[in-house]
């Protein structure tokens, strides 16, 4: 869990910096900044989504991930979550302010941002069963440098999503050294894929701002697409 680690400390680092120092910052600076960082994940989430071996696969996990997501009311949930620990680190704000809403966005867009991902996957697998972090290393800098963009534009629930991080990374990293073996090649294709469109969506929602969309609800499609793929293998059901 070394790489992990790093990845924790650096989105708290990162986003220390952005609290102190980010009223020094310009406005107008942190909005480009933002937008480019929106630029740069929608990029990215086009480019890992088009590793996937056949289109068909995320599309159906994603359906059924999003109709389970809507049925879980999986973006109510991190809402409420970032409710709570709003309240709780800024006590007496009411849960509808803006300020409630600018904590909300920041918690929940730098989890998924920092979580999602082909780096933060095959990285803690990586550390996981070999103890090789140098990936999660390389993800620990990017981490960090959005961090303090985002904590800049958002407050300080960025620094809440450091724990989301350190508890999804580690369980990869924990899980892949107990079974002693990673993931199909073929599974972290497509669940690569899967997280590339949800990367996407984040740019356009949250970062981009173009259109509002309700990312939380694509979350089940991770853990979805898994199971279309190991079913497709067990079959013999050819499909690459």
């Amino acid at each position: 869990m070394t790489g992990t680690i790093i990845n924790f400390a650096a989105i708290l680092l990162g986003g220390l910096i952005g609290l102190l120092a980010g009223h020094r910052i310009p406005l107008k600076v942190r909005q480009t900044l933002t937008s480019a960082l929106g630029l740069f994940t929608l990029a990215y989430g086009v480019r890992i989504f088009a590793q996937t071996q056949n289109m068909l696969v995320p599309l159906s996990s994603i359906v059924l991930g999003v109709i389970a997501g809507e049925a879980l009311r999986i973006e109510e949930l991190l809402n409420g979550l970032g409710e709570r620990i709003q309240q709780k680190v800024e006590r007496g704000t009411n849960a509808g302010s803006p300020n409630a809403q600018r904590f909300i966005t920041g918690f929940v867009t730098a989890s998924l941002l920092f979580g999602i991902g082909p780096m933060a996957i095959l990285g803690s697998i990586q550390d996981g069963l070999v103890g090789d972090y140098q990936m999660l290393a390389i993800k620990s800098l990017l981490d960090g440098i959005a961090s303090i963009a985002f904590a800049s534009t958002f407050g300080v629930g960025v620094l809440f999503s450091a724990p989301i991080v350190l508890l999804y990374q580690g369980a990869i990293s924990l899980l892949a050294g107990t079974i002693g073996k990673g993931f199909d090649q073929s599974v972290i294709l497509e669940m690569t894929s899967v997280g590339g469109v949800i990367l996407a969506g984040i740019a356009i929602s949250n970062l981009l701002e173009i259109k509002k969309i309700r990312i939380g609800s694509f979350l089940p499609a991770l853990f979805i697409v898994v199971g279309v793929v190991l079913l497709l293998n067990a079959l013999g059901i050819s499909w690459y």
